[in-house]
């Protein structure tokens, strides 16, 4: 088996490249407050998206594209995206990380496959959950790894809680009407090569929930916005919301705007052309 962290591909990631897409400059010692800045920064610069697969391209999970894609065409992406190349920067800097599944909740008790990827990391001899691709509702910063551990992050809380059957946390969330439960995930180890099998569902089954409408999500300590479909909702932690609908040729501008994606002019085009078919495969 190998070892924890090994199969990350550390050695092959540019850090300096990655730490300035996130703007981080901090100390680079494997300690929490270096994991804590690592978390927020990645997940304030770095947005969920899934233009790739509505576009009906392939989504590569490999290092190499990951740091082409988000690190230096400053494109956002999916959990697998994110948190592989996350995990990378946290094996070069020296951080003991293991992989972890999860199953999608949102507030539904259906039991779910896993589909979601999120890391572990041990850091003298604690267990911390971290987890920068979850998107819209997705943590800002680490949490311990202890049953009812509660944490308020910018404007928003969160807690972990240990399920009856003692192998399940539930990751939840403080809304406008109570807890919420995000996700639901055991400890069992994951590899890069489960996340590929799960990415192969997720970016192409019919009933994969990326595979027929845009999906774009940006949480910050102050304000969570999504687009999702042509339907922008920006959200603050009064939960007062602003929403309204984007007409297809604003898309692009408003990935630039909003969530700081940049796509070139022929994705740009593409991507219109799909809400565009979207829109009108609603009309009645």
């Amino acid at each position: 088996m190998p070892e924890p962290g090994s199969v990350w591909g550390g050695s092959r990631l540019d850090l300096d490249a990655y730490l300035a897409r996130i703007g981080f400059q901090g100390d680079r010692r494997p300690t929490l407050e270096t994991l804590r800045h690592l978390h927020a920064r990645h997940s304030a610069a770095i947005a969920f998206e899934n233009v790739d697969v509505v576009l009906g391209r392939p989504v590569p999970l490999d290092l190499e594209t990951l740091q082409t894609k988000l690190v230096h065409r400053h494109r956002g992406g999916y959990c697998y995206e994110q948190n592989l190349l996350y995990a990378a920067a946290l094996d070069r800097l020296g951080f003991q990380v293991s992989g972890l599944g999860a199953r999608v909740r949102m507030g539904d008790d259906r039991l779910r496959p896993v589909t979601h990827a999120l890391l572990k990391v041990e850091i003298d001899g604690e267990d911390f959950l971290t987890d920068v691709g979850f998107g819209g509702s997705g943590l800002l910063e680490p949490l311990p790894l202890r049953d009812g551990i509660e944490a308020r992050q910018g404007g928003w809380t969160f807690v972990l809680a240990r399920e009856k059957d003692t192998r399940t946390w539930a990751l939840r969330f403080r809304t406008a009407t109570g807890w919420t439960d995000l996700y639901a995930f055991g400890t069992e180890q994951r590899y890069p090569v489960d996340y590929t099998v799960f990415n192969h569902y997720i970016s192409t089954h019919p009933r994969s929930p990326f595979v027929r409408r845009l999906v774009v999500q940006r949480p910050l300590p102050g304000l969570r916005t999504a687009l999702i479909g042509r339907q922008l909702t920006r959200t603050r932690p009064d939960w007062t919301t602003e929403v309204r609908d984007i007409p297809p040729q604003e898309t692009p501008d408003v990935l630039a705007s909003a969530f700081g994606i940049a796509l070139s002019a022929p994705d740009a085009a593409a991507l219109v052309a799909f809400q565009r078919d979207s829109l009108a495969g609603d009309a009645p």
